[in-house]
């Protein structure tokens, strides 16, 4: 019996992807493609892998058999690329890195998949953490960087064996409701409601410092911690509230909110904590960190 790997592939991206059409979509190429990529596996192989139904194909007994035999061999290939890597002097190892959701989504999710492709011999890992909880998997070891917002009461600790890296300073703005004016002075921010916020926040102490230029303490009401809570309640019109640009690239596709800049309203630095010791931190380690702080200069903010 003559097996195509290939083909093999194609029935593994069939399973991941929950269907041919979806599998098709993946690989950007036709439906007819991948059909006839698996009558010629069924063929080869003189079984029926798929068991094709209303609500689209599933694996036969002998497609899961087929499947595992793939996923072996993604796994050693995968294995294989690394050591050629190794081999060649390129960067390898496993790299955790511990993030809060905006640099997350803005910064991290689309640099891993770069990353991913250009240096094979890396393994990226990146997690959703809190600052507390990612300072003491920091610690254990669990996590290689820690990516905080320097305001936080966790980015104003400096703990021992740990070194910070600026990634990112960038502007605070104002998010408002997409019917209201918007504020075109400081003036005019100290006469509007605004959101509270949660002490854990770096935008805590950053709206406390803006309140602190206002001749009275403006009207607070409600209290945010987690950004798009504050987004849901600036857009239903329960205040205004002082956020990062970088949380609001995504944002401004949804309706309700429009955000205003001026000056006075300071900025946000994000750094990158890791451990720093005579082994720490590893070579991977810093290519990473190095990447990271590149992609964030590269980041246009211009649009919020």
């Amino acid at each position: 019996m003559h097996l195509d790997p290939r083909r093999l592939a194609v029935l593994l991206n069939i399973h991941r992807s929950g269907g041919v059409l979806a599998a098709a979509d993946t690989v950007r190429v036709t439906p007819s493609a991948i059909s006839q990529q698996i009558a010629r596996l069924e063929e080869e192989t003189g079984i029926t892998v798929l068991d094709r139904q209303p609500g689209g194909a599933v694996l036969t007994a002998g497609g899961r058999i087929l499947v595992e035999a793939a996923e072996r061999i993604e796994s050693e290939l995968t294995d294989a690329r690394r050591a050629l890597a190794a081999l060649q002097g390129d960067v390898t190892g496993t790299v955790v890195i511990g993030a809060f959701q905006s640099v997350i989504q803005a910064l991290l999710v689309p640099l891993v998949a770069d990353l991913m492709e250009r240096l094979p011999g890396l393994d990226l890992v990146v997690q959703e953490m809190s600052a507390e909880d990612g300072q003491r998997r920091l610690r254990e070891g669990a996590v290689d960087l820690l990516l905080l917002e320097a305001d936080s009461p966790t980015g104003r600790s400096h703990p021992r064996g740990t070194h910070d890296v600026a990634v990112l300073d960038e502007p605070w703005v104002i998010a408002v409701p997409a019917n209201a004016p918007a504020p075109g002075t400081l003036d005019d921010l100290a006469q509007a409601t605004w959101l509270g916020v949660d002490p854990a926040a770096a935008a805590h102490r950053a709206t406390g410092r803006l309140q602190a230029t206002f001749a009275s303490p403006p009207h607070v009401t409600h209290v945010w911690s987690d950004i798009d809570v504050a987004i849901s309640m600036v857009a239903g019109g329960l205040g205004v509230a002082l956020l990062p640009s970088l949380a609001l690239l995504g944002a401004l596709r949804r309706e309700g909110i429009q955000a205003v800049s001026m000056a006075g309203l300071g900025t946000r630095l994000v750094i990158a904590r890791h451990r720093s010791s005579r082994a720490e931190p590893r070579r991977e380690v810093v290519t990473v960190l190095d990447e990271i702080v590149e992609a964030a200069g590269e980041l246009d903010l211009s649009s919020v």
